[in-house]
């Protein structure tokens, strides 16, 4: 049994033993969000007043929320206003339905504008039952899983646009609305989670400038860039959206988070893959505020991160999106990571943060405003801090991969320092894939992957003492390579074979 499992069971248990059940509650969502909801919604009615995200989230008491944590429970609880859905008019020449989808806790519904565009509207409140097993689904485990949604701020993400917009990340502009309990368009069975809620309606990817020639997933992005250096991923832009990432504390970033605008800055040069960053509920994420809330976040679940003034788990917090970091972000230097969090504390001024945390509905914003302003701006202040962390946990055990085409690593050994350089065999390409100086105080193994393609290994030994240094281990991958070696060459393997299955540089993430 998984360790999140194993635990969740015997939370569980601790708390069926406190509430004196062991069943699932089967009426466990607010049946309406209109607090009012015995008296009919009028056809004409434009808004409704007194809706709640999650009013079921704020039913328990003292002892419940000393032990497990009172999280967002107040905000899930507290009246909001918001207008009423109607595809016809919600976008310019309204939007039409299509297929059901979301992940293991939200349903959305796809939807597609008169212009051509994509949009989606999803769920508020989530419901994580399809991530448990079956033999637990009627059990208070489930119970559990879905209170823990009342760590999230239900709100949160109508903050990041404009912090977003300000550092240069994409975002998606979520509007909010009331979802009425009888719209024909969502009265079928897969979308019943939708009927008397609050739902979020944006638009699916993010809009950037020049438009993209292409939107691909992770998985389809990974696959181009590994079978030719003529896509690319622009660091530049990973590094400011991931800073953001970490100043937000929104530690779910896996690589089911992202989608990849395909843009082609000339028609002759290499596509760059930049990527858009989407699903922004763990923003604000607050989880440790309870006995049981401090031992998840603490011990068993170290990157389910509080937000706080303070980065208290700044490893834990980014550690969600380490596949694409250690593949993305190894050709940038500690300069440039100090450059880059420098440039994010510049463009977010506190008028800034004050007019992003206004967005949250007034009710909410009485309850969290203050609060997540002053720790917003504390955690600005430790912004360098976080970068530098970020950096030498990524630089401790870099793997610089090539793509499934022939290149040439060249190593160069110096006495303090190890130069990589990755760059295309074929004529005519010029432009390095990587180039990069590794210090021996900051990396102990440097993994080099050919992944596939006749690649060329050369070792150079510079200076009288060369650094043995950090440790060197090739894998050569697919093709037929060469590898040349300096002699004195010290700290360096070979092999003909692959990276280890479980490791391998070119496996698609998981969506």
């Amino acid at each position: 049994m998984p360790l999140r499992l194993r635990f969740y069971t015997l939370l569980g248990g601790v708390l069926a033993g406190l509430l004196g059940t062991g069943c699932v509650r089967r009426q466990f969502f607010q049946p309406d969000a209109r607090l009012d909801a015995t008296a009919p919604l009028p056809a004409s009615a434009d808004s409704v007043h007194g809706a709640t995200a999650g009013r079921q989230y704020a039913r328990h008491g003292g002892l419940y929320n000393a032990l497990v944590g009172r999280h967002h429970r107040p905000t899930w609880a507290a009246p909001v206003a918001a207008p009423v859905l109607r595809l016809t008019n919600a976008h310019p020449g309204g939007l039409t339905p299509g297929k059901v989808g979301g992940g293991f806790n939200s349903t959305s519904l796809n939807l597609t504008g008169t212009d051509g565009r994509a949009y989606v509207v999803r769920t508020v409140d989530k419901d994580p039952i399809r991530a448990t097993p079956e033999l637990v689904r009627g059990t208070f485990l489930v119970n559990v899983l879905r209170d823990n949604i009342s760590s999230t701020n239900p709100y949160a993400a109508l903050v990041v646009p404009p912090l977003a917009a300000a550092t240069g990340v994409p975002h998606a502009s979520p509007r909010l609305f009331y979802v009425r309990a009888d719209d024909p368009a969502f009265q079928t069975d897969s979308l019943r989670h939708f009927r008397g809620q609050l739902a979020y309606l944006e638009e699916k990817a993010a809009p950037t400038t020049p438009p993209p020639a292409a939107i691909v997933n992770s998985t389809k992005a990974f696959a181009a860039a590994f079978a030719s250096p003529e896509q690319r991923f622009a660091p530049a832009d990973m590094l400011r959206a991931r800073l953001l990432d970490g100043w937000l504390g929104d530690w779910d970033r896996h690589p089911g988070q992202w989608s990849w605008a395909v843009v082609r800055p000339t028609e002759a040069g290499p596509a760059t893959l930049a990527p858009l960053p989407k699903d922004r509920d763990m923003v604000l994420y607050r989880l440790d505020d309870g006995v049981l809330g401090w031992l998840i976040g603490h011990v068993f679940l170290r990157h389910w991160a509080t937000f706080t003034p303070q980065f208290k788990n700044p490893a834990g917090l980014m550690s969600s999106g380490h596949y694409l970091d250690q593949r993305i972000l190894n050709g940038l230097s500690r300069a440039q990571f100090q450059a880059a969090a420098v440039a994010m504390q510049q463009r977010l001024p506190d008028t800034l943060i004050a007019r992003a945390v206004r967005r949250l509905p007034a009710s909410a914003f009485a309850l969290e405003g203050a609060r997540t302003v002053a720790a917003l701006q504390a955690r600005r202040a430790a912004l360098p801090a976080l970068a530098d962390g970020f950096y030498l946990g990524l630089a401790k055990r870099p793997r610089i991969g090539s793509t499934a085409q022939a290149e040439r690593f060249t190593i160069r050994r110096y006495a303090d320092s190890t130069v990589v350089i990755v760059e295309p065999l074929a004529t005519g390409t010029t432009a390095p894939l990587l180039r990069r100086a590794f210090l021996p105080a900051e990396t102990r193994l440097i993994q080099l992957e050919g992944l596939a393609g006749d690649d060329v290994f050369t070792v150079e030994a510079h200076g009288a003492k060369p650094a043995s240094k950090p440790a060197i281990r090739i894998y050569g991958g697919a093709g037929h390579d060469e590898f040349r070696a300096a002699d004195g060459s010290r700290g360096i393997r070979f092999t003909q074979e692959s990276a280890p299955a479980k490791r391998a540089y070119d496996k698609p993430p998981e969506e």
